[in-house]
């Protein structure tokens, strides 16, 4: 591990500072990702400033029924907190989907959107990596792809991005707030994460030196779920996720968002199967089609493992299976 000086700064606006004025210099929250790079090398800064005690670890109602969720609440709080699991159930079962009981207890919600890549190639800092250092060429092209991206990869990377939780903020309009060296400013989560381009270094369109204060979530009808298919049941990444918000009008669906977890970059928002969806009666065979025509667009990749292309009908058969799920228990409301 690379020696590096250690900050505690008094306030948010400190910590911010601290940052950004050292080119090289990184936040530690819960440190559930961070830690894990520094003991590998992928992460070797000359300053890492601490978040404990300055960012909010409150959970509280906004005024117009929504929440404001405070940086530095740990993800295990969040997911037990019955305002949560009533209002916004999809959101609590990414949540307990996510890791182990311990890191969930450490992991916060300002960090965990902003958790890199788990593919092998950028932990291993002795490959090439187009994302850990730009221009050396992407080692999965090729290479172990079953955990990798069939949707909106680049030649340049195709790794996928391994947060739950994201993947259940992507359906439910969230925003988020940030604090910079310019000041503070609030925007759509879903414009928080990139795909990789010709620029897979950039895992967020955050400034340096800029800092998740809080996410904001707006009220919500909608009934949502999210399930998660794995290669064991705990502690394992996301072959395929699925996060779905809907609402029901006169046997119809009325309203829905969707969204899938490791298929891609970032969550990816399956625009194409929510407006073959609207104004369409619940069934199989238009969810199946639905799922198709999103997947229509997918890359799977060849690699030494046999490559990822069973991606494809699991992510068309999970999100089949959750939206009967949800539709028959709105029907029967």
């Amino acid at each position: 591990m690379k020696p590096f000086a250690f900050a505690s700064p008094d306030t948010v606006e400190d910590a911010v500072r601290a940052v950004a004025s050292e080119p090289s210099a990184v936040f530690l929250g819960g440190g559930t990702n961070l830690v894990d790079h520094l003991k590998l090398g992928v992460a070797r800064p000359d300053r890492v400033v601490r978040l404990s005690g300055l960012v909010s670890t409150e959970i509280r109602d906004a005024g117009d029924g929504g929440l404001v969720i405070g940086a530095g609440v740990r993800n295990s709080d969040l997911a037990s907190d019955p305002r949560v699991r009533e209002r916004y159930p999809v959101l609590a079962e990414a949540l307990l989907s996510g890791a182990s009981p311990q890191l969930r207890n450490m992991a916060t919600v300002g960090g965990n959107p902003l958790q890199r890549t788990r593919c092998v190639y950028f932990q291993d800092v002795t490959t090439p990596c187009n994302k850990r250092s730009p221009g050396t060429g992407c080692s999965a092209v090729g290479g172990h792809t079953r955990q990798h991206a069939i949707l909106g990869a680049s030649e340049h990377c195709v790794a996928t991005h391994p947060s739950d939780m994201a993947v259940a903020l992507a359906v439910l309009d969230a925003s988020v707030r940030v604090t910079g060296p310019s000041g503070s400013r609030e925007f759509p989560f879903a414009e928080l994460h990139h795909l990789p381009g010709d620029h897979p270094e950039r895992d967020t369109g955050l400034a340096h030196g800029e800092l998740i204060t809080a996410i904001t979530l707006p009220p919500t009808t909608r009934r949502s779920a999210y399930r998660k298919v794995r290669d064991r049941a705990s502690y394992g990444f996301a072959l395929v996720s699925v996060a779905v918000a809907l609402s029901l009008a006169d046997g119809v669906i009325d309203d829905i968002r969707m969204a899938f977890g490791g298929v891609a970059h970032k969550p990816w928002r399956a625009h194409r199967a929510e407006e073959a969806l609207r104004g369409e009666r619940p069934a199989v065979r238009v969810f199946r089609a639905a799922a198709e025509a999103e997947l229509e667009q997918a890359r799977p990749l060849e690699g030494l493992d046999g490559g990822n292309g069973f991606k494809v009908p699991l992510t068309v058969r999970t999100l089949t299976a959750v939206l009967r799920d949800l539709t028959t228990e709105e029907a029967g409301r």
